[in-house]
């Protein structure tokens, strides 16, 4: 079986003060990093649809409204090896065309360079699943090489997701 398409072509973090964040087309990573030895009852992180809080030890580490909504009740969030905590938010809108510019509405947005790249990875992403799709519709081995995007180079429109083929005749 092979690895997601975020794990084979790497992700495309911008970074913050506290740790960084990076996007899929289905979800927003938070990553950040801890006092080592941190404990989970040190830890107080409320996931809402628009909103995030996290404080570490009695300290605001992260608070304020979402870029954009999430689904409350599928995030999460883990404290690895007592130094590293990751939020995981699952996007509402899971097009390539939503591709968050910050994090958060006024805070830890990505420069133009990262948010350059934020965008074209998840237009690959969005290419990679419409040629699974096809593929899986029309019964061809999935695991083809031949749809693997996860090292290509895009150029031209993928702005918004690039372009809409779903109009197209077969």
């Amino acid at each position: 079986m092979s690895a997601p398409f975020e794990e084979r072509s790497g992700v495309v973090p911008c970074g913050t003060p506290w740790g960084r964040w990076y996007q899929t087309l289905e979800e927003v990573f938070i990553e950040v990093q801890v006092p080592p030895g941190t404990r989970a009852k040190d830890v107080r992180c409320s996931l809402q649809s628009r909103h995030v809080a996290l404080s570490v030890g009695g300290r605001d580490v992260l608070q304020g409204n979402l870029f954009d909504s999430t689904i409350a009740d599928e995030g999460t969030w883990t404290l690895e090896d007592r130094k590293l905590i990751r939020i995981v938010l699952m996007k509402t809108n899971r097009d390539a065309g939503n591709c968050w510019t910050s994090l958060l509405e006024n805070e830890y947005a990505a420069d133009p360079w990262v948010q350059d790249q934020m965008q074209r990875k998840l237009t690959l992403e969005r290419f990679q699943r419409e040629a699974m799709i096809t593929c899986t519709l029309n019964f061809y081995p999935c695991q083809n090489p031949g749809f693997d995007f996860s090292g290509a180079e895009i150029s031209g429109n993928y702005s918004k997701g690039g372009p809409d083929f779903s109009s197209l005749e077969k």
